[in-house]
């Protein structure tokens, strides 16, 4: 009798790793968000039956609900960003995409508080991009500008520029900044810096901001504000498509 024969296959490549991995959170995020979606309605049903049934909803049981009811539509944010997360590179297809263009299909969907003054100056230019991977980078960074800002008034500031062969996107804001030690840090994924109490979010933002410029040859900077407080931002990407991976 022949002794079996063992088939091993070879390491996997780190690139096939990762795309497998990206490929498990996309099926995961996916499948989960439809119990999620199902669990969201769940405290209504159940506050409808008590209603029914007669039981007054006050105290701890309406503050049960309510803790319920966040919890879950905080589970399904966070499902919804993972997906996005997953897709980065993904599904689309590159094209010259006008910076402009990306950033007011953003704005027709993003609340600007009234007390927050976006300023641009965009002009005309374009990057090589995926289109749904432009209009997620633009709204990660503007949404994480809008939602860290702690006072009731505050500017915040979008441009481009051409340098030394690279398409420059920046975005400052007069919010109050990110300390040097946790720089690195925020661009990891499902990373806070606050309590999701005080500040609400899935901690994805910038791990978006990092993953898509990574993915498109990219590479982001710190300036130091010069004033005391505020966030700056260069995200800089070759005006030359890079070569496919």
């Amino acid at each position: 009798m022949e002794p079996r024969k063992r088939h091993e296959s070879g390491p996997s490549s780190p690139g096939a790793t990762a795309q497998e991995f990206e490929n498990f959170i996309y099926l995961v995020s996916h499948d989960v968000r439809s119990s999620v979606r199902a669990l969201l309605e769940l405290p209504q049903w159940i506050e409808e039956d008590l209603r029914e049934a007669g039981i007054r909803i006050d105290g701890s049981l309406k503050e049960n609900l309510a803790l319920m009811n966040t919890h879950m539509r905080r589970l399904d944010r966070m499902l919804i960003d993972l997906l996005i997360y997953s897709r980065i590179g993904r599904m689309q297809s590159d094209d010259d995409v006008p910076w402009d263009e990306a950033i007011e299909s953003v704005l027709d969907h993003l609340r600007m508080p009234p007390g927050l003054r976006l300023i641009r100056d965009i002009g005309a230019r374009s990057i090589r991009i995926g289109r749904n991977d432009a209009v997620t980078l633009v709204s990660s960074l503007l949404s994480n500008a809008i939602k860290h800002h702690d006072r009731d008034k505050g500017t915040i500031r979008l441009s481009t520029r051409e340098e030394d062969g690279c398409i420059c996107l920046e975005i400052a804001d007069d919010g109050p900044g990110i300390p040097p030690d946790s720089r690195a840090r925020v661009f990891e994924v499902m990373t806070t810096l606050k309590p999701r109490d005080q500040v609400e979010g899935s901690g994805m933002g910038l791990a978006n901001v990092r993953k898509i410029a990574t993915h498109y040859g990219g590479r982001i900077e710190w300036v130091d504000p010069e004033a005391e407080r505020g966030c700056h931002l260069v995200l800089r990407f070759p005006k030359a498509a890079p070569p496919l991976h």
